[in-house]
């Protein structure tokens, strides 16, 4: 089977009664033509990888004159172009893995193989593996079955059991590396979250607390109660942590803000933390205190394979 870009390609049901269904070919991964292909379908407008079985075939479009054009470089892709790590998924999209993808490159890579040398062992094309590997896949069973016995690991790891269990149990990276971040990345990590831990100095000694926050500004601000042991932090210097663990990936990252902590007063200020606030404090009651701290020090690590 060969085509070109523009093409209609068919899928005919083999259930009496059954729709067939058809879309357009949007983009090759051979200069010749062959399979796979992404297909942009009438039905949803959706793109997909499509492997074309026995019971689809190519309607030909004529491109203008001379019946037909050559795919160009930029749109014909080799299949050795497809890596974890490519700035373009098969599809053409910029990577956007699903768990399950996410996992299975993450497998692959512990056990050092390729993914032509893993999608032989599953018995599937590169190609496929690269967009499980790329995009938010929904693999059949008997994929599943293939990959978890080509990568040593069984299909319910590959499906995320065990997600629920405390993070950081799985496996570390083979060579892992820790890095430091700069402030800047720090500062732009701790606006992706909105839980934090704040540690301070209570009555009954220390204690780290987790605390709904917002980050306005250079401010980090959490509500809390005059009487309970966040509210502690006031007047004192504090130290506020916000951390991520990709359990997928093995990786994971930690920012640290240090700095003195108040009490906001002043009636506006208190009306634009309220209007921003993301959510209402998630262990409920009347919290209605805001504190607020200016960090004086930010410092972050990362960890990621030691080739990064």
């Amino acid at each position: 089977m060969r085509a070109q870009l523009g093409d209609q390609i068919v899928v005919e049901s083999t259930t009496t009664g059954a729709t067939r269904r058809d879309g357009e070919i949007v983009g090759l991964h051979h200069a010749d033509g062959t399979p796979p292909y992404d297909v942009r379908w009438s039905d949803t407008d959706e793109v997909t990888l499509v492997f074309p079985g026995p019971d689809a075939h190519v309607h030909h479009i004529e491109h203008g004159p001379g019946g037909g054009r050559e795919p160009s470089p930029s749109t014909a892709r080799r299949p050795d172009e497809s890596r974890v790590g490519a700035p373009e998924s098969p599809s053409g999209m910029p990577p956007n893995p699903g768990d399950i993808g996410r996992r299975v490159a993450a497998e692959r890579l512990r056990r050092g193989l390729t993914r032509e040398e893993a999608a032989r062992r599953a018995g599937m094309a590169p190609e496929y593996l690269a967009y499980l590997e790329e995009q938010p896949a929904d693999p059949t069973k008997a994929s599943l079955i293939g990959l978890a016995d080509a990568l040593d690991t069984t299909v319910a790891a590959l499906r995320g059991a065990g997600v629920d269990a405390p993070p950081g149990q799985g496996q570390a990276l083979p060579h892992p590396r820790l890095v430091d971040l700069d402030p800047d990345e720090c500062r732009a990590l701790l606006s992706t979250h909105g839980v934090g831990r704040v540690a301070v100095s209570s009555a009954r000694g220390p204690a780290v607390v987790p605390v709904n926050y917002e980050v306005v500004g250079d401010t980090i601000a959490f509500r809390t109660a005059p009487e309970s042991v966040p509210a502690a932090a006031v007047g004192s210097e504090v130290a506020f942590e916000v951390d991520h663990v990709d359990e997928a990936m093995s990786q994971g990252w930690s920012v640290l803000a240090v700095g003195t902590a108040r009490v906001v007063t002043a009636p506006d200020e208190v009306r634009r933390l309220v209007e921003g606030a993301h959510s209402t404090p998630w262990a409920g009651g009347v919290r209605e205190m805001w504190v607020a701290i200016r960090p004086t020090r930010v410092t972050g690590r990362r960890i990621v394979p030691a080739e990064q």
